[in-house]
């Protein structure tokens, strides 16, 4: 676009999609260049602000006004009910958070943090954005905060028939990895303990099935709604009154990992010698537990840094897109 043929603003000016036309960038790039973020890299900063004074851009009343009636809020919603075995404290959502509020806040945005249970407060319904972290048992949490109509990106799993823009790891490798890890080792009777009625466990359980089907394996379900060592150590107890003969054991995330291997150990048994453990998320809290958890490991802060990036193009009108990040087998001493 020429100078000659730059739109007008009310009060004679270029308008804000000008600038990003002429400087071959998005309106949220042009945005936190003029509001210095280190977002943006100081060469193309230089050159949206150089551009800016060459036309003679000025936020015009209109534009202010705009600004004014959005709060420059984004609210974060965790699924999770936080209890005394599964806090705020843990990866998740912690490093998840930290994303978040890194990219959230370089781009003039403050963090609304609350749980399922305060979501309904008014600075809620008044962000401009919805980060969501967990989708809830059949999607229930994404339902429910639809109906608040703001711009929304999920964490979870994605699935074909889901329109919103999901940020999440590769669940079904996940499962697909710990499969391989328990064949390699000669295992041959795995047992799975999660609750697959949530998209990324459902997606973790299944790519376990089909990975271990391929040897002609089938795991035994042990269905848990906790994710907390206590319900860990029940599932493990629970096979045992059962008597029901078991070598390994994935579970859908560290905490009931720890709580596996700690009733397999009070049971008489030796991990990993007579069972092998393989947990999920990677915590800190595994890497140090004896004897040391292997466990599936998710980038928790790319993931957070994607999903702010995603809400504020929502927010500024712009396309945003799901996406799926790797994840990592980290074998220890389980």
């Amino acid at each position: 676009m020429s100078k000659k043929g730059t739109r007008k603003q009310a009060s004679g000016g270029p308008t804000m999609a000008d600038l990003a036309q002429l400087a071959g960038v998005s309106k949220i790039t042009v945005s936190r260049a003029l509001a210095d973020s280190p977002l943006v890299n100081p060469e193309t900063r230089e050159r949206i602000q150089a551009l800016a004074r060459e036309h003679g851009y000025k936020l015009n009343i209109s534009a202010r006004n705009l600004r004014l009636r959005r709060s420059h809020t984004v609210a974060v919603i965790v699924e999770m009910k936080p209890s005394t075995d599964r806090t705020m404290f843990d990866p998740y959502p912690l490093v998840l958070l930290g994303g978040i509020s890194q990219e959230l806040t370089a781009a003039g945005y403050s963090v609304l943090l609350t749980t399922r249970q305060g979501a309904s407060a008014a600075a809620v319904q008044a962000a401009d954005g919805l980060i969501l972290l967990g989708q809830g048992a059949h999607q229930d949490a994404v339902r429910r905060f639809d109906k608040l109509n703001l711009p929304m990106v999920v964490w979870g799993a994605q699935s074909a028939s889901d329109a919103h823009v999901v940020v999440g790891s590769d669940n079904r490798l996940g499962g697909a990895v710990v499969a391989r890890h328990f064949i390699a080792l000669g295992r041959r009777r795995p047992v799975f303990i999660g609750n697959p009625s949530h998209p990324e466990i459902f997606e973790r359980l299944n790519g376990f099935i089909d990975a271990l089907a391929l040897r002609g394996i089938k795991p035994l379900l042990m269905r848990r709604d906790e994710f907390t060592v206590d319900s860990g150590m029940d599932a493990v107890r629970s096979l045992h009154e059962r008597k029901v003969g078991f070598d390994a054991i994935f579970a859908c995330n560290d905490l009931l990992a720890m709580g596996a291997i700690r009733a397999t150990l009070d049971l008489g048994r030796s991990v990993p010698a007579d069972v092998s453990v393989v947990g999920y998320d990677d915590m800190p809290l595994g890497a140090s537990f004896l004897p040391p958890l292997s466990s599936v490991r998710q980038d928790w802060q790319e993931g957070g840094m994607l999903l702010a990036r995603k809400v504020l193009a929502l927010i500024e009108g712009e396309p945003a897109s799901s996406e799926t990040l790797p994840v990592s087998l980290i074998v220890r001493s389980t």
